[in-house]
């Protein structure tokens, strides 16, 4: 199960915009997908989800994938945190 911590730089946080694409994505994908943030867990195909997380500038995302081409979506799903959000390692 890879993981993959990240720092979220915009000054908006993940709010609904970057939330909705950071779903979008993970929807992509059949393995499972999830973002933790604030001592919570998100199922990453849920905007609901993934939108009470919370998650504002400074906050620490954690990304795990699970299942059948994990690293693949979890290299998707970084991409889309770090355009949407300006997140980095």
């Amino acid at each position: 199960m890879p993981e993959v911590v990240m720092s979220v730089r915009s000054e908006e946080g993940l709010h609904a915009r970057p939330s909705a694409e950071l779903v979008k994505e993970a929807c992509r994908w059949q393995c499972v997908t999830e973002v933790c943030a604030n001592g919570r867990t998100a199922d990453a195909k849920s905007i609901l989800q993934v939108l009470a997380l919370g998650a504002k500038s400074g906050d620490r995302l954690l990304i795990r994938t699970c299942g059948e081409r994990e690293e693949e979506a979890m290299q998707s799903l970084v991409a889309v945190v770090e355009r949407c959000v300006g997140a980095e390692r």
